[in-house]
């Protein structure tokens, strides 16, 4: 190029800024359009002492517009950003926005490289209020629903856009790193450790996580040969740990059985961590779940947690939701899921449960107001969603019988995994598979505020 020359390209037409959302009706601002992600590549360095996260991302994607830019979400401090190895302007918008501007324009189809240089400490970053990173005693968690991202990794943080993953964290000496998916190795030099994670299979953004810590790890392979690891914290109360151990440790059998219910196992590793921490849920991080240590700390293991994140893997994983108002397709169906073990373990019928469940709340209850099928952006996790959500399943599954409902179940996850789905997708799916309507039941069960007048059985 000689000197005077035009460095920048003028932008096609059709060429323009990405969106900086996806357009979800609960999240307008969560996601962006313009892109679509295949694989993000961490390389993450992490002071547990002081809680302190440097990393460069690098995201491959391509162009599904011209791109003059486009936005990724991310809340920590950036330092440089390239993209297709020339550098690139770079702003903070909003409240979670990178806005990045390639040196030239971007061609619709057009695959990119995008690499993110940043740091900061991540429990010090507040965004809306709060944060996503929980501290522990040896470490930091990074595990949270829809939000988790934001605090370690830039990204098109939405489950529409879904990836694979290669994570390698280093860590000083002495402490874990624990993330997604199979190790690629762990190597040791001058009192630092590095941990190599990698998850081949589409995973949501907010599915990925990071544990960092110092644990005690049981690793060994299911009977069908899939790689697992739990991780509890090592410095929880003994009988706490001794719970959620005997607790994990039928991750294989519950997976086992679930995949009568669901189809095959759609993930190529097993496992489960319980960190220190004070948080109060636990959430379906791809192939590894995230579980507070308050689920075993009520004197005995918690099998029914382990059944209900491991439903999870297929609803909310394996087919995500197409927006956050489709949560019903997740929840529902893991709460589901734990009354379906109930009666296979010979305890509580689903029928007891589902009617346990419709006379805990008597007519004229507000409780009967909240609408599973859309619940709205400030409680999308309400337990109406949970329980009267299982009901709605229950229902279903009466209507169109148990042959119909189960091979709907399954050919519901060969149809739609890796990708993401509506709750009206899914409806049509049950109707096709089991030549059944249940509009009605959709209707009274997810979308109609009161108590319906009868239980799903009576």
């Amino acid at each position: 190029m000689l000197a005077g020359q035009a460095a920048v390209q003028a932008a096609p037409p059709s060429a323009g800024p990405g969106a900086p959302g996806v357009g979800d009706p609960y999240y307008p601002d969560y996601g962006n359009g313009g892109y679509d992600v295949s694989h993000y590549g961490l390389k993450l360095r992490y002071q547990p002492a002081t809680d302190r996260l440097d990393g460069v991302a690098t995201l491959r994607a391509r162009a599904t517009q011209g791109l003059t830019r486009f936005n990724l979400d991310f809340g920590l401090t950036v330092a440089k950003v390239t993209v297709n190895g020339r550098p690139a302007k770079f702003r903070a918008e909003g409240s979670h926005e990178l806005v990045v501007t390639p040196s030239r324009t971007l061609r619709r189809g057009e695959r990119f490289t995008t690499v993110v240089s940043y740091g900061g400490v991540p429990s010090a970053v507040k965004i809306n209020g709060f944060t996503s990173w929980q501290r522990t005693t040896t470490g930091g968690v990074a595990a949270n629903e829809p939000e988790s991202a934001w605090w370690w990794y830039p990204s098109n943080d939405h489950p529409r856009d879904k990836a694979a993953f290669d994570v390698s964290v280093t860590v000083p000496s002495g402490h874990q790193a624990i993330s997604n998916g199979v190790s690629t190795g762990v190597r040791s030099k001058g009192g630092w450790t590095t941990f190599g994670w990698r998850e081949t299979r589409p995973q949501a953004t907010y599915l990925a996580t990071l544990a960092v810590g110092k644990f005690d790890v049981v690793k060994g392979r299911t009977p069908n040969g899939l790689p697992y690891e739990y991780a509890i914290g090592s410095d929880l109360p003994a009988d706490v740990k001794a719970h959620a151990l005997t607790s994990l440790k039928r991750t294989p059998e519950i997976l086992r059985w679930e995949s009568g219910l669901f189809g095959r196992y759609p993930f190529e590793a097993v496992g489960g961590t319980v960190p220190n921490t004070k948080a109060g849920f636990a959430i379906e991080t791809q192939t590894r779940p995230f579980y507070s240590p308050k689920f075993f700390a009520k004197g005995k293991p918690n099998f029914s947690v382990v059944v209900h994140e491991n439903a999870h893997q297929w609803f909310g994983d394996n087919v995500s939701v197409h927006n956050w108002k489709d949560i019903w397709l997740n929840e529902g169906f893991a709460t589901y899921a734990e009354w379906l073990w109930s009666e296979h373990e010979g305890t509580a019928t689903a029928q007891q449960l589902s009617d346990q469940t419709y006379n805990a709340h008597p007519a004229g209850d507000a409780w009967w107001n909240l609408l599973p099928g859309d619940p709205g952006a400030q409680d999308p996790f309400a337990d109406q969603v949970y329980d009267r959500g299982a009901i709605a399943a229950h229902a279903i599954r009466l209507r169109v019988g148990d042959k119909a409902f189960f091979k709907a179940l399954k050919t519901w996850q060969a149809a739609k995994g890796g990708g993401d789905a509506t709750v009206a997708q899914f409806v049509r799916h049950v109707e096709r598979v089991s030549g059944r309507n249940i509009d009605d039941l959709i209707k009274t069960w997810l979308y109609t505020p009161g108590r319906p007048a009868k239980a799903p059985g009576h």
